[in-house]
């Protein structure tokens, strides 16, 4: 007998999250840029901005707690930050990890970038780091056979745990306390 996996709500988001990367594309606007101006919302994604960097959901995940890490400032080439914004953003990473720490429990994290269109940067205009928590086993035949994921959470539902969960929401620091 042939299982079923229905998973219905990924029509809606998946096509509400490519409209929304679509419509800034043909405006000729970076898609961060953008999301960086509408602030710390649910609707945007944004879960952290500061002076020099952000952190945004993924708006298509590898899994559950998918975010990117950037700079504010549009800038493609990792050297070019300066050393305050090359600073922002590694905070900001870290405050990331420690955010996914807490709402997923992870086994582990991976935490890296793709410099560039040949690297596989998606959006290669915009420099950003992707932190994913990761668990042992979380790879399944939906993937590997099927080249499809099954996520077992909307994106409003990532933002809530990881924006209750980032060290500064409520006071506490794990970097600095």
């Amino acid at each position: 007998m042939i299982e079923r996996l229905w998973a219905s709500w990924r029509s809606e988001y998946v096509s509400t999250a490519a409209t929304k990367v679509g419509a800034e594309a043909k405006a000729g606007r970076c898609v961060f840029c953008a999301l960086s101006e509408m602030g710390v919302t649910v609707e945007s994604g944004v879960v952290h901005l500061d002076a020099v960097s952000m952190c945004v959901l993924n708006a298509f995940p590898y899994g559950s707690g998918h975010l990117l890490i950037l700079p504010r400032r549009h800038e493609s080439h990792l050297l070019a930050l300066t050393e305050a914004e090359a600073a922002g953003v590694w905070s900001t990473a870290r405050r990331a990890v420690a955010a996914l720490e807490v709402a997923y429990q992870p086994g582990g994290i991976n935490l890296g970038a793709n410099l560039g269109e040949a690297a596989g940067a998606g959006i290669p205009a915009h420099l950003h780091l992707h932190a994913l928590p990761r668990w042992a086993g979380d790879t399944n035949f939906m993937t590997s056979i099927a080249e499809t994921r099954v996520l077992p959470e909307s994106l409003d539902t990532t933002w809530e745990k990881v924006t209750q969960a980032w060290p500064q929401m409520d006071g506490r620091d794990p970097i600095t306390d």
